[in-house]
């Protein structure tokens, strides 16, 4: 038997609603104004919980790539100052904390670094999320394992044995893990959706789908392959400047995922063959004695 995972006051399993993730990442680009606008699509969408990007920039960027040079909405500007730009400060969080508790929905992040963990775990979040790039950072899994948050897991661009091996690293205790390809925007074919019936047998614990398409059908879908949690990044609009926008839902699209999303897990049923009083009438009418 599968057990459920607890993520603040809602569970992950077989049996719950689908717990829906809107990933605002870095979509906010630096702005808390724009972060609380998708905080507030989010909760209208109907969704459990936002999910955030934490980088330590120094840590995260490679040298090589630190002093390159880019355009940004703010201007020309070394990588590193971007990645600095788009992070948001212990006050900004400390704010992003107090605004998703007025508006009763969770908040958590990746988190790409041991620092950006201890950042993080000062506001208590009631879960952690591993990144796909961050897989095979043994000791990033490790550290953030002790803090005693659960813990969901994304394996894009991974391969079954460093999938393997992370569980392992990790142990199955309170683990949600995700289906992922790591393309934005990914392929309908490279999707792989039978991956979450894959995972589900292999480890026994709650599979969630984090997808990165563009369209809304394949992710309904997923849900009906069985994944419990279901992440998808969300955007005021595509067309902002960000590298992740392209490949996220506006507000509107959100709110007819989540709305697909509840009517097909409802529709799924329990398996149990049953006769139901709306047909009754019927089977009197037309089926002989």
């Amino acid at each position: 038997m599968i057990e459920d995972v607890q993520i603040g006051d809602k569970k992950v399993g077989e049996g719950h609603p689908v717990y829906v993730v809107a990933e605002i990442g870095i979509n906010h680009n630096g702005s808390l104004d724009t972060c609380k606008a998708l905080i507030e699509a989010s909760v209208r969408a109907g969704c459990d919980a936002v999910k955030f990007q934490k980088r330590t920039p120094e840590l995260c960027v490679p040298l090589d790539q630190q002093s390159r040079r880019r355009d940004t909405p703010w201007g020309e500007m070394t990588y590193l100052e971007y990645r600095h730009k788009v992070e948001f400060s212990e006050r900004d969080y400390a704010e992003i904390d107090t605004f998703c508790r007025s508006k009763n929905i969770h908040w958590f992040a990746s988190c790409w670094d041991e620092p950006s963990v201890d950042f993080i775990q000062r506001f208590k979040p009631v879960a952690y999320k591993i990144a796909s790039a961050s897989l095979t950072d043994a000791a990033l899994l490790a550290h953030t394992r002790k803090q005693g948050a659960p813990i969901i897991l994304s394996t894009g661009m991974s391969s079954a044995d460093e999938i393997d091996k992370a569980v392992q690293g990790l142990g199955k205790q309170k683990l949600v893990i995700c289906h992922a390809t790591s393309a934005y925007p990914c392929k309908p074919e490279e999707l792989n959706l039978r991956m979450i019936q894959t995972l589900k047998s292999q480890y026994q614990v709650p599979i969630g789908y984090s997808g990165h398409e563009t369209g809304l059908q394949t992710t309904v879908a997923a849900v009906a392959l069985g994944a419990r949690l279901v992440e998808r990044h969300i955007t005021l609009d595509r067309a902002m400047w960000g590298t992740d926008q392209a490949a996220s839902v506006e507000p509107a699209g959100f709110q007819r995922l989540v709305r697909d999303i509840r009517v097909v897990e409802a529709a799924l049923g329990d398996g149990k063959k049953r006769v139901y009083e709306s047909e009754l009438g019927i089977r009197d009418k037309l089926r002989r004695r």
